[in-house]
């Protein structure tokens, strides 16, 4: 009865669904990309029916990077493996496309309704599915159970926020957790937590995010560009709405009193000292961000205008805040940055993956706010890769203290190192925690 109310209600908003696929698409057209896959409605009427495709749900661009060594993995350990991914954001779809191989599928996930949840199953006839981290469905669940479909979660995370917004809602969280097939967490908290809603827990693996290795060509360019910068820089990496222009604010503030034309300000600030580099966490703000640092008197170059290489210390560019207006190339971004700040981490939104930093051996300074990573940030902050401060503003000051040390710095790149490397090994354990599931379905996986 209760699952029936829910139901009830991803019916009713639909129409809304639509809307707001069709607002998002005007800033990211892959948002209108085969818009009714979402609601169970395919082009080809015939079922895919090969029996060996594993199904991977990975909801937006740092779940699909974070599962790309585990697919590696599980292809090597069943051969004739075809892979299903489904995403619920643009961003997801496009990095998703980067680990199809021939035969491959590639779809949105099923909205939750019965009826599109039974129309994808039978569509795709997956032998088991894996769900990344936090997507977790009541009617997807439910379906899968009645499919046979073994459904599990996989780098799982839930935070203390998340377990008192789901006990609001346990008469359909509950249900839904203890339809899982199984459940592998990220740390010994998050274990815990999902215990308290049903979950059946089958092992703590680490963050498979600690496995991923950073886009090669990309670092070995962002260092060679920091080579010849001519000045520290400093990423405000993942930003988040209200943050940017609390830094500007800032950085405006720190302007020093015997200049009073804005203008002259605005170069005093950036080009003394310190490049300032912003990357915005969701790529439909690019253009919102772009305007926000015009407004507040400062030029704009933005990494989509650089061409080969960002403007010289020297050019007429050179007073700029740049701008990341790129997706998929994080780790560009960190090799160029001398240190970076940790984007929402500065206002109560939970903070952002910091593991990629580390990862690209760029130290890191965070705010208060680290709730949906917590056990990373602690680990990191422990290692001596990450620092902490109670506000943006002592962000800032530390920042640029830390780039002015040269030995500080360099010791922070080296924990980084060490940090990322110590946490290696989530993908090999839950590679191996799938195969049971693979063999009891009759898969001949090794």
């Amino acid at each position: 009865m209760t699952r029936l109310l829910y139901t009830c209600f991803m019916w009713l908003v639909q129409p809304f669904l639509r809307r707001k696929l069709i607002q998002r698409g005007r800033q990211e057209p892959g948002y209108l990309e085969a818009v009714e896959e979402r609601f169970g409605v395919y082009k080809s009427s015939s079922p895919v029916d090969d029996g060996n495709t594993l199904w991977v749900h990975a909801v937006s661009l740092g779940e699909t990077r974070a599962v790309a060594g585990l697919v590696a993995r599980l292809r090597e350990r069943w051969p004739g493996m075809r892979l299903l991914l489904t995403h619920g954001t643009a961003t997801g779809r496009a990095e998703g496309a980067k680990l199809l191989q021939p035969g491959d599928r590639q779809t949105w996930q099923p909205w939750d309704t019965p009826w599109a949840v039974r129309r994808f199953l039978a569509h795709y006839k997956p032998r088991i599915g894996i769900l990344m981290e936090t997507e977790i469905w009541p009617n997807l669940a439910a379906g899968c159970q009645q499919a046979g479909v073994p459904l599990v979660l996989a780098n799982a995370r839930l935070s203390a926020v998340s377990l008192q917004r789901s006990r609001r809602l346990a008469w359909l969280a509950r249900p839904a957790y203890r339809r899982l097939a199984a459940v592998w967490a990220q740390t010994q908290e998050d274990a815990a937590r999902l215990h308290a809603l049903g979950a059946t827990v089958q092992g703590v693996f680490g963050n498979l995010k600690f496995d991923a290795t950073p886009n090669a060509d990309q670092l070995a360019c962002g260092r060679a560009w920091r080579g010849r910068a001519g000045r520290p820089i400093i990423l405000f990496a993942s930003s988040r709405d209200g943050e940017e222009q609390a830094l500007l604010q800032i950085l405006r503030s720190n302007q020093p009193p015997a200049l009073v034309d804005q203008a002259q300000c605005a170069i005093y600030s950036i080009a003394s000292a310190i490049q300032w580099l912003i990357v915005p966490r969701h790529p439909q703000r690019f253009d919102e961000v772009a305007a926000l640092i015009a407004r507040q008197g400062f030029a704009v170059s933005r990494r989509s205008d650089w061409g080969d290489a960002p403007p010289a210390a020297a050019g007429p560019d050179a007073s700029a805040i740049w701008l990341g207006d790129s997706l998929g190339e994080m780790a560009l971004y960190y090799g160029l940055a001398d240190c970076a700040l940790l984007g929402g981490s500065f206002e109560p939104l939970g903070g952002q993956n910091l593991i990629e930093a580390a990862a690209c051996a760029c130290p890191v300074v965070m705010g208060p706010h680290t709730f949906n990573f917590a056990e990373a940030a602690e680990l990191a902050e422990g290692a001596g890769a990450a620092l902490r401060v109670a506000s943006l503003q002592q962000a800032v000051q530390a920042a640029q203290a830390l780039v002015q040390d040269p030995a500080a710095r360099a010791a922070m790149v080296r924990a980084a190192a060490g940090f990322s490397g110590d946490h290696r090994g989530a993908v090999e354990k839950t590679a191996a925690a799938v195969l049971p599931l693979l063999h009891q379905q009759g898969v001949d996986a090794q």
